[in-house]
C-alpha cells in the first residue's frame, strides 16, 4: 500500500471513530456542550476573519513598517491617568524625526505620510505635540479636512492592558469622525454618538447627536490608551474647503439635532453621520458609502441620510 493509501484508510479509520463514538454528555447537558462549542467556533472564525483584514486592508503602502508601528503605538501607550513616559516617543517615533523633532520636522512627517494614503495618529505623537507645542493645528499637522477612525475600548487599568490589542486587531470595526485643521487656530473635531455619551444628564440619551470640540484630551474622539491609534484620511486641503469646514459642520449638527433620529448599534450610528457629511461635500458618492468593505470597516456608513 501506497503513501496516499494509507493516509486515505487512516483519514476512513478516524472518521469511523468519530461517527461511532459516545458521547461522554447525554440530554440537555450534550445540546448544551454542542451549542457552547457551535459558539465559540464561530467566535473563533469571527476573530481570525477581523484579524485578516485587520492586517490586510486599509495599511498605507508599507504594511510591514504599518505594523511595527502599530504595535509600539499600543505598547507605549499608558492607561488613562498616567503620563506617557519620557522614552515613548523617541521608541515609537525615533528612527524618523530623532528625540525631540521640530514643529517643522512633524509637519513635513505627516505631510509625506498622507501622500500615502491612510495613516497613523497615536496617543504617543498626540501627547508629545501638546506637551512640546501647546496644541494640535497647522504647526504640526498640515491645514486640511481628514477623517479619523479608530477602535472602541476602556481607557483605565486593568482592562486597557488586555482589550486594546484585540479591540485593534481582532475588531475590525471602526468608530469615525472628522478632524479639521484650519490655517490659524486649534484643529478642531466633529464627534458624532448616543447623546448620552457625550453627557449622560442629556435629555433624550438615546437620540443620534454630534459635538464640535477643541482637539484635545477633553474632546470625545482624541488619542488614549484605549483608542491609541487613529487611522487618518485626508479629504481635502482645499483653502476655500477646509475655511468652510467649521460653518458646514456646524449646520450639520444643527440639522441633526432637529431630525430627532434615535441612536442604532449598526444604523443610524456616528459613521453613518460621517458618511452624509462626506457624500454631501462631494467627497464620497452613495455609491461609494455603500461598499461592502467600507460598511464592515465602519458600519452605517452607507444608511440612508437624515
Amino acid at each position: 500500500m501506497g503513501g496516499r493509501e494509507r493516509i486515505r484508510a487512516g483519514g476512513r479509520k478516524a472518521l469511523e471513530r468519530v461517527r461511532h463514538a459516545r458521547h461522554p454528555l447525554h440530554g440537555w447537558r450534550k445540546w448544551a456542550l454542542i451549542l457552547f462549542q457551535a459558539l465559540l467556533g464561530l467566535v473563533v472564525l469571527f476573530a481570525v476573519v477581523n484579524l485578516t483584514l485587520s492586517l490586510t486592508t486599509f495599511r498605507g503602502s508599507n504594511p510591514a513598517d504599518r505594523m511595527v508601528d502599530e504595535v509600539r503605538g499600543l505598547w507605549f501607550s499608558p492607561a488613562d491617568g498616567r503620563a506617557v513616559s519620557a522614552e515613548a516617543f523617541v521608541a515609537v517615533h525615533g528612527e524618523e524625526l530623532g528625540p525631540d523633532p521640530s514643529a517643522e520636522a512633524i509637519r513635513g512627517y505627516f505631510e509625506h505620510e498622507a501622500e500615502q494614503g491612510v495613516f497613523l495618529l497615536d496617543h504617543v505623537m498626540a501627547d508629545y505635540i501638546l506637551k512640546r507645542f501647546g496644541r494640535i493645528d497647522s504647526r504640526t499637522v498640515p491645514s486640511g479636512v481628514y477623517v479619523g477612525a479608530h477602535a472602541l475600548g476602556p481607557d483605565g487599568d486593568p482592562w486597557v492592558r488586555i482589550t486594546k490589542w484585540p479591540a485593534h486587531y481582532l475588531m475590525f470595526p471602526r468608530h469615525a469622525y472628522i478632524l479639521v485643521v484650519p490655517e490659524e487656530g486649534p484643529a478642531i473635531a466633529f464627534s458624532a454618538s448616543q447623546n448620552a455619551k457625550f453627557d449622560p444628564d442629556l435629555p433624550d440619551g438615546d437620540r443620534l447627536g454630534a459635538r464640535i470640540a477643541v482637539y484635545d484630551p477633553d474632546a470625545y474622539d482624541f488619542p488614549s490608551s484605549g483608542q491609541a491609534l487613529h487611522e487618518m484620511t485626508l479629504i481635502t486641503r482645499d483653502p476655500a474647503e477646509v475655511a468652510a469646514a467649521p460653518t458646514d459642520l456646524a449646520r450639520a449638527r444643527a440639522e441633526l439635532d432637529a431630525s430627532g433620529l434615535r441612536y442604532g448599534l449598526l444604523a443610524p450610528n456616528s459613521n453613518t453621520v460621517v458618511g452624509c457629511i462626506l457624500e454631501r461635500s462631494g467627497a464620497m458618492t452613495a455609491e461609494q458609502r455603500s461598499r461592502i468593505l467600507l460598511a464592515v470597516r465602519a458600519p452605517g456608513i452607507g444608511a440612508d441620510c437624515w
